[in-house]
């Protein structure tokens, strides 16, 4: 074991200024992240005796396991705060509580390719084109900022990608001199995008003449006795000044000690060493279920290729063979529901072979699989020349079978898959369940669990894909959420439709009126 170091000695050489601290126990496991505007004082808050007392049981807990700390210097405080949530997301340390979900800072998007553009927020970058700015680490100063931004250059706030004469008379911005409504033409195109153009520079930092302009005039308002107006100028030169401040995206190199660098292949072949899996699982398909009283069941999958997440092969489920919440039965239906219907595509693949074989249903899909790689490999694209072509035909891509399941539960969503799995012939397809709390991995006929150091690849690997799932389900959760409260009660009249839905609500204004 290593020497534990004199923290006390190390204090003395910590800088007064921002940035973060990464504690580790004497496993060199990362156990705690924290920012601070001033390192020194906020680590001697820490070792000082007496403020040992005055700690609640989880600081103390914390001192007592704290073997050594790493420092990583900022320009400011906001990039503490992104640099922080990026180790906690990464490391997911014991003691940590905020950050340890999928949730990420906020971005601002603009496509200047749109003919009207506008400002909108997300929280992913995408490869589409479009312009991104942030991430920006306070999201209250961010859409004060925009929409100060909209009123300033009369930008557009509607959702239609080009808005038309209906949009516009159910629109009041032109109205208030919010807007410059260039979807009616008030200002050309050109003059439209010059304004966002700016706006862009602005968001960037590259002029900062509006700011300036605006404490001038909180001067004047509070030399006019008008301090309600002053305290609103100050306000917004604030969260301006905020949303403004330069923040670097971290991307940390030899001066972090920590190993930062992600490599899903690596992982890939640890988690095969941990779960002593015959082949390497390049295909892992994760289930989760979602579920708020009984208003809506769902599930996620998500299917990660090479350690990496597969977007285009994610899947959502609305479960139906259950009411309320009961997460084994939603297991075993999605769980059917998925591997019953690649299984049906790889029969009719296989045609008159399929009533023949000897094989299991595994081996059969693996040949496929092997087969289908043959093809590939060969051919990639199919041209009108081959005998096999049809003009109009969609060539169908063959789906093939994961090397690992991994469900989201404990023993009993497990136990509920493998039933599944086994009436489907796929006895010896890998699966395993993560439970969440000890991060303990259960595995068919195993009674002890696998429990993996948190600092290893192939459980961060797995914690990766299972708050994808998460995040998954959750979204298409409150998605349906949002569907149902805009649905009426006339939706669930037999023989009423749309249209005649519509057309009651427009005669009575209101169900309560209706009835």
């Amino acid at each position: 074991m290593r020497e534990k170091p004199d923290l006390l000695a190390r204090l003395r050489d910590v800088p007064h200024q921002p940035g973060v601290y990464v504690m580790r126990d004497r496993l060199n496991r990362v156990i705690y992240v924290g920012k601070a505007r001033d390192l020194k004082k906020r680590l001697g808050s820490y070792f000082q005796t007496s403020r040992h007392k005055q700690h609640d049981l989880k600081t103390r807990a914390l001192v007592e396991s704290i073997w050594d700390f790493e420092l990583q210097l900022t320009r400011n405080e906001p990039e503490a705060l992104l640099l922080e949530g990026k180790l906690i997301k990464e490391f997911r340390p014991r003691y940590n509580i905020s950050f340890r979900d999928d949730k990420r800072f906020l971005l601002v998007r603009v496509h200047l390719g749109d003919d009207f553009p506008r400002f909108s927020l997300t929280r992913l970058k995408k490869d589409d084109g479009a312009r991104y700015y942030g991430p920006f680490a306070h999201s209250g100063a961010l859409r004060t900022t925009i929409n100060w931004l909209n009123k300033q250059f009369g930008l557009r706030v509607c959702r239609p990608i080009r808005p038309g004469e209906v949009d516009y008379k159910h629109c009041s911005n032109d109205i208030i001199k919010n807007c410059s409504a260039p979807c009616i033409g008030r200002v050309t195109i050109e003059e439209y995008k010059s304004r966002m153009e700016r706006a862009c520079e602005f968001l960037g930092g590259k002029s900062k003449d509006l700011v300036a302009a605006l404490e001038e005039e909180m001067q004047k308002s509070a030399a006019r006795l008008d301090f309600e107006r002053a305290a609103e100028m100050r306000d917004m030169v604030e969260d301006l000044k905020k949303t403004l401040k330069p923040t670097r995206t971290f991307e940390r190199g030899a001066s972090m000690k920590i190993a930062s660098t992600i490599d899903p292949m690596a992982d890939v072949k640890e988690l095969q060493e941990a779960l002593g899996l015959d082949r390497p699982p390049l295909v892992m398909e994760c289930f989760d279920i979602a579920n708020i009283g009984t208003a809506h069941c769902v599930a996620s999958m998500v299917r990660f290729n090479n350690g990496v997440p597969d977007n285009s092969n994610y899947r959502r489920y609305r479960i139906k063979a259950v009411t309320g919440q009961n997460d084994f039965v939603s297991m075993a239906e999605v769980v059917r529901r998925r591997y019953s219907r690649i299984l049906l595509e790889g029969r009719e693949r296989l045609g008159e072979d399929a009533d023949i074989t000897e094989e299991t249903p595994l081996e059969s899909m693996r040949r496929l699989e092997r087969e289908a790689m043959a093809e590939s490999a060969e051919c990639e694209v199919p041209s009108a020349e081959s005998s096999d072509f049809e003009p109009g035909r969609k060539r169908s891509v063959f789906v093939r079978l994961p090397d690992l399941v991994i469900v989201d539960g404990g023993k009993g969503q497990l136990g509920m898959a493998v039933k599944e799995l086994q009436r489907l012939g796929l006895h010896d397809l890998p699966v395993i369940g993560l439970a969440k709390e000890r991060e303990e991995i259960f595995r068919p006929g195993e009674a002890d669990p696998i429990v993996l150091s948190h600092d290893t690849g192939a459980l961060k690997l797995l914690q990766r894909m299972r708050d994808e799932a998460h995040r998954w389900a959750n979204g298409y959760h409150q998605l349906l959420l949002k569907r149902r409260v805009a649905e009426s009660i006339l939706d669930d009249c037999p023989g009423v439709s749309k249209t005649r839905k519509a057309n009651l609500l427009r005669a009575f204004g209101s169900v309560a009126r209706l009835r």
